[in-house]
This record gives C-alpha cells, sequence and structure tokens, in this order.
C-alpha cells in the first residue's frame, strides 16, 4: 500500500490516457492519491478528477506560489469560497518560490500568510512548495507556527539543517520524491539520518520523475522506484516504508476517513 501525497494528475499531460495511467497506480499498489491545486484555472480539472476517481483521488485547495500574480487578493478569495461547498484535505499547494522569480516575494509571503490562517481556522494541514526559499519559509512559520499548524514540506531537497528545523516544528513531515534517485543530487545522505517518522512518498507527477524514467513524463506509479529507493537508503524492507509512510500520510492527512464524494 502506497500514498502519493503529491500528484498534479489533472493537467493536459494525462489527457491522452488518463484512465489506463489511474490503472498502473492502482496496479503498483497506490492505495490514494492526493492532488493539490495549482490556480484558479486548475480547480474545475482538479475536481471533474475526483468526482470520476472519489476511491483514489482527494485534492486539495490553494494558490501556488509560482501563481501569485498581482491580483492575487482577487483570486484568494474564489479559492477559500470552494472551502464551504467541498472537503479538501490540505491547503495546498502554497509557499514561496525564489527559483522563477524574486521579484514577486513580498506577494507570495503575503499569500502564503493568508493560506495559513485558513489552515489554522479550518484544521487542515498545509502542503508547502519551498523552492530556493527555506530561509524565507522558516521566517514565516516561527512567526505562524502554533499547535494548530501542521503539515509537509513537498518535495523535500535541502539540506541536514532544513531537515532538522523541520523536525524541530514537532508536526511537520518531508515529502520524498523522484529526486531522491539521482545519483548526484546528494538527498540520499540527508535522507538517511531522517527519521522515518517524518517521511511520506510522493512523485510530483508530471514532473520530476525518478530514475529509470527521469526526463519523461512521471506518474503515480513511479512512486513505488521512491519507496524501493528509500527502503535500500534505510536498510529496510519496501513494506516497512509502504506502511511508515502511509501511517505518516494519514496521520497528517487522515486520508483513511476521508468524506466523499467532492460537492464544489
Amino acid at each position: 500500500m502506497l500514498i502519493d501525497t503529491h500528484s498534479h494528475l489533472y493537467l493536459p499531460q494525462f489527457d491522452e490516457d488518463r484512465a489506463s495511467m489511474l490503472a498502473r497506480a492502482k496496479a503498483a499498489g497506490v492505495e490514494k492519491i492526493l492532488l493539490p491545486n495549482i490556480d484558479i484555472d486548475s480547480i474545475g480539472p482538479m475536481l471533474d478528477l475526483c468526482r470520476m476517481n472519489p476511491d483514489l483521488c482527494i485534492p486539495m485547495m490553494g494558490l501556488h506560489p509560482c501563481d501569485v500574480k498581482e491580483n492575487f487578493l482577487e483570486v484568494l478569495p474564489q479559492m477559500r469560497a470552494h472551502f464551504e461547498t467541498g472537503n479538501f484535505i490540505a491547503v495546498g499547494e502554497i509557499g514561496i518560490d525564489l527559483y522563477w522569480d524574486k521579484t514577486t516575494l513580498p506577494m507570495q509571503v503575503e499569500a502564503f500568510e493568508i493560506q495559513i490562517n485558513w489552515a489554522k481556522d479550518l484544521g487542515l494541514p498545509i502542503v508547502i512548495h519551498a523552492r530556493d526559499a527555506f530561509d524565507e519559509i522558516f521566517e514565516v512559520l516561527d512567526r505562524m507556527h502554533n499547535a494548530r499548524l501542521r503539515g509537509v514540506f513537498h518535495c523535500f531537497t535541502g539540506t541536514a539543517d532544513h531537515a532538522r528545523k523541520i523536525m524541530d516544528y514537532g508536526n511537520f513531515y518531508m515529502g520524498i520524491g523522484g529526486v531522491l534517485t539521482y545519483e548526484k543530487s546528494g538527498l540520499d545522505a540527508v535522507v538517511k539520518d531522517i527519521p522515518m517518522d517524518y517521511l511520506m512518498l510522493e512523485t510530483d507527477s508530471p514532473f520530476l520523475s525518478p530514475k529509470p524514467y527521469r526526463g519523461k513524463r512521471n506518474e503515480s506509479a513511479y512512486v513505488k522506484f521512491v519507496a524501493e529507493k528509500l527502503a535500500g537508503i534505510k536498510a529496510i524492507s519496501l513494506l516497512e516504508v509502504a506502511q511508515a509512510t502511509s501511517t505518516n500520510a494519514d496521520n497528517l492527512f487522515g486520508w483513511r476517513n476521508f468524506p466523499s464524494p467532492i460537492n464544489s
């Protein structure tokens, strides 16, 4: 039993073979796939996918930091309204990205803070996008963290110091994806010393495919390659990895008891 805790399967890259792609995920042992939102236009396709596959796909709601534009204060209330009419497992994908555009940092920080407050009000976890922005994200979390705030650093590729800082919050996890399988990433050395209690699996499909599919479209079935790599690093069985990471995902998201169908 594997849980892909972060996958964008509603994107156009899957339009030609979405049904067979989902069948491959099930055949690979994937029990649930959690879908983070990106922007206002991705909400409809994401919810449609969840309605058609309520046994497999579960949605989140949030504004991706790369899509925080000048009109973000108009977009966010539209997203917030969806929580009143539908069920979402988390507030995400939110955070800060300084790889693509550093000039939008003030807007990204404000959008991040607004959505963190949603999570606190709703009692939901947050799913954090942190690209070239760990220090900036830690600064926000240090100010806003309390017992009600919990979440996961999606696509964790940080250092050992970053990992220790995340663990110090006490109720945050690290999502591990295909980068773990890249020989020059150095992530294997970091992950080796992170207790299994803080790790969960993801793909970030269609991006960041693990070996042996690096450079090609990623899909949820490939989470098994990440699990196998993690099992090798930790010198434990694939079953132990599946059990630990699925339990961590349930502890954070409560996917085992998530209500359906999606009404929003």
